[in-house]
């Protein structure tokens, strides 16, 4: 098959390693793609959000398939577009169509589903600057912490978590009257604080059957001890040891059965991954939200735990076939540690040289941020590289990912040195 995936980060480059690997893939181009995907693949200079550039490179290179690494072109219609195409209509795009994607595209949209299919989830409310009084009411039913969300995508910045309650109304209010986030802020979610311990549960489903992908953990703050900003993630662990046979049979009896039958009676044909992020509150899981694609840096650990053909996995999805597939998970433990540009999430430099990749032994190297220019690979975003490791336990696999780390050099990379540590007691 030739194959077109969409995406540049860690989550392409992972999903481009693991494509690459298959029997039934004859040729795999990836758009934008990323220093590291260059190994994988081809990439192209094609814009992931103009669907005419890529419904011209589709025909012209003969694409069998279309696989959407990130959120905005799913959110965006790319699905509803090549289904739409008389000359495309019969290329399978994996990742769900505009309907399904607002999951993830409106915190609203998908609280109203989990509430209207019975799925545990925080108490919530959702307003606009028109009701501000309103919010302000409800916050003050609230005990802190307070959870603000901005209803649409911000790239994965739009949550705050807020301890006091004049402090909760002043962000409401800069948050509904300013726009930070653009339109996506227009409207804002104000939610019940969760207290417990956060994970994420992948779900691969042809719109009728399904398969439970490993589950995974991410670090998000940039600081040591879940401390400073949020980030686009800092590191993952999976398995999740405090997420054994039990708990996970509670999150599929209770929230993944009855999401997979709501998009069903809701008429949404959902072919593709559903990200659930889950709280696990004293042993019972709780939904924090959807998203309609892959997790990032929980790819890097979860598709090198995957033992099963991608792509046979995915032609399975287009052709509605899931159920016939094994899906087989390695039992050993992956990490990654997430390297990054100096200053980030704030400002940071981009075009800085990186040394080293080509001595990292017994890790895999899972390129973020990165382009190749006058034959040096250098930095081109926030995250920069992701380094994955393998091992019998978490200690032993972090070490390893540790110890590669150190084999990698750019001005002012930095990475948190306690991924996985508050795990140890689980072990």
């Amino acid at each position: 098959m030739v194959v077109l995936l969409l995406g540049s980060g860690g989550r392409e480059h992972a999903l481009a390693w693991k494509l690459s690997q298959s029997n039934l893939l004859s040729k795999l181009y990836i758009a934008p793609g990323n220093a590291g995907t260059s190994s994988c693949g081809e990439n192209v200079a094609v814009d992931i959000n103009n669907f005419n550039s890529i419904k011209n490179f589709a025909l012209t290179h003969h694409i069998e398939m279309v696989v959407v690494g990130p959120e905005d072109p799913l959110v965006n219609g790319i699905h509803d577009f090549f289904m739409a195409d008389a000359e495309l209509k019969n290329i399978p795009v994996i990742g769900p169509a505009k309907n399904g994607a607002m999951l993830e595209g409106s915190k609203d949209f998908s609280k109203e589903f989990m509430i209207r299919h019975g799925i545990p989830t925080a108490r919530y409310q959702t307003f606009t600057k028109e009701n501000i009084a309103g919010a302000y009411s409800f916050l003050d039913t609230l005990n802190p912490p307070f959870v603000l969300k901005a209803d649409g995508l911000a790239a994965g910045k739009g949550v705050l978590i807020v301890n006091d309650l004049a402090d909760a109304k002043k962000q409401l209010a800069d948050l509904l009257q300013n726009n930070p986030f653009g339109k996506a802020s227009e409207k804002v979610v104000i939610e019940e604080f969760l207290d417990g311990i956060e994970l994420s549960v992948f779900v691969l489903t042809d719109g009728k059957n399904y398969k439970i992908l490993p589950e995974a953990k991410d670090y998000k703050r940039i600081g040591e001890n879940d401390e400073g900003l949020n980030t686009g993630g800092m590191g993952a662990i999976s398995p999740v040891p405090f997420a054994g046979e039990e708990f996970i049979k509670k999150v599929e009896e209770r929230i993944v059965k009855p999401t997979l039958t709501g998009l069903i009676n809701d008429g949404i044909d959902y072919r593709g991954f559903i990200f659930i992020g889950l709280m696990n509150v004293n042993g019972e899981p709780w939904v924090i939200e959807y998203n309609c694609r892959m997790g990032d840096p929980e790819t890097e650990v979860v598709i090198p735990r995957i033992k099963t053909d991608l792509l046979k996995l995915f032609k399975a999805v287009a052709e509605q076939k899931l159920h016939t597939i094994e899906l087989e998970i390695e039992e050993q433990t992956a990490v990654t540690v997430m390297m990054v540009s100096g200053g980030y999430p704030e400002a940071y430099e981009k075009g800085k040289i990186i040394s080293g990749i080509e001595n990292v032994e017994g890790s895999l190297v899972f390129h973020a941020g990165t382009i190749k220019q006058n034959n040096n690979t250098v930095t081109n975003g926030g995250r920069v590289i992701a380094v994955t490791s393998m091992a019998g336990n978490s200690e032993d696999a972090l070490k390893k990912s540790y110890r590669e780390i150190e084999k990698i050099t750019y001005e002012k990379r930095y990475y948190r040195r306690d991924i996985g540590r508050d795990l140890q007691k689980y072990n």
